[in-house]
């Protein structure tokens, strides 16, 4: 049995609080998750119990890949003290700049 990843247990909290949402009843709530994900139904009352806990769809995210930048130390420091004064990680200032420009040049980036 493989263990899931982070972004498929988000997959099946979330279709798990859907189907709470729509009105199911948790019995046919989990009767329906492990026909979806081909799973025991032991293991969809976790994910059915776990999503009534939370009470809200929870964030997906996104496996992430290692990539290199060659990029001048001064653009470097910028970035970084950019991410520090946000709040966040030169990882997610990259990340936005990229989604920015490939948004901007229509995905053909």
């Amino acid at each position: 049995m493989s263990r899931s990843t982070d972004a498929q247990k988000a997959e099946r909290l979330n279709t798990a609080h859907g189907l709470l949402a729509r009105g199911l009843s948790v019995t046919e709530a989990a009767l329906s998750l492990s026909r979806e994900f081909a799973m025991s139904r032991r293991q969809a009352y976790r994910y059915i119990e776990e999503a009534q806990l939370i009470g809200r769809p929870v964030p997906v995210v996104e496996p992430a890949a290692a990539v290199t930048f060659k990029l001048p130390p001064n653009l470097v420091d910028a970035v970084r003290a950019r991410a520090a004064a946000e709040g966040t990680t030169i990882s997610e200032m990259v990340s936005r700049a990229l989604r920015a420009f490939l948004g901007e040049a229509g995905g053909h980036g």
